[in-house]
């Protein structure tokens, strides 16, 4: 089954610090609903285990991405795949665009991504909604990751 998702997020930081922050394993670690763990394997290549929820079916994914054509700090084309045992396989490809704007940095994406197995058989309207709400708490936990004062911070103000 075939799912294409877009979407438009403004993140109140540079441009330079939200491209450098999704290239942070350590950052996307906290963004990324339901990831248990992340590593660079090479320069621009990732692999992940994220545990997904999608209505009924629970599943663990194991994947990874590729980064291409990247121009730091205006984007990025990544192209991934998963595999969720029973529950089936992804693979997806998607476009990055950054553009500066008065509150900080406009986020653009266009992703077009084919699912296997369980998870097709759960019908495109749930798994599009389910796919668009897992990208609006990365984004959203992208932003608070930006914006909320880490806890060194805190800690070196004076009382």
């Amino acid at each position: 089954m075939a799912l294409d998702i877009a979407g438009e997020y403004v993140v109140p930081a540079s441009r330079a610090t939200v491209y450098s922050a999704m290239n942070d394993p350590a950052i996307l670690k906290q963004c990324i609903p339901g990831c248990e763990e992340i590593e660079e394997r090479s320069d621009g290549e990732f692999a992940a285990i994220v545990r997904f929820e999608f209505g009924p079916l629970k599943a663990r994914f194991r994947g990874k991405v590729r980064l291409f054509d990247r121009d730091p700090p205006n984007g990025y084309r990544l192209v991934g795949e998963g595999e969720g045992g029973v529950a089936g396989f992804a693979k997806s490809s998607a476009v990055v665009a950054l553009a500066d704007t008065p509150e900080g940095t406009r986020l653009t994406y266009q992703m077009e991504a084919n699912v296997g197995g369980k998870i097709a058989q759960l019908g495109q309207r749930l798994l599009m909604s389910t796919t668009k709400k897992m990208a609006d708490q990365f984004f959203q936990n992208l932003v608070a990751a930006l914006t909320e004062p880490s806890r060194a911070e805190l800690e070196a103000k004076p009382q």
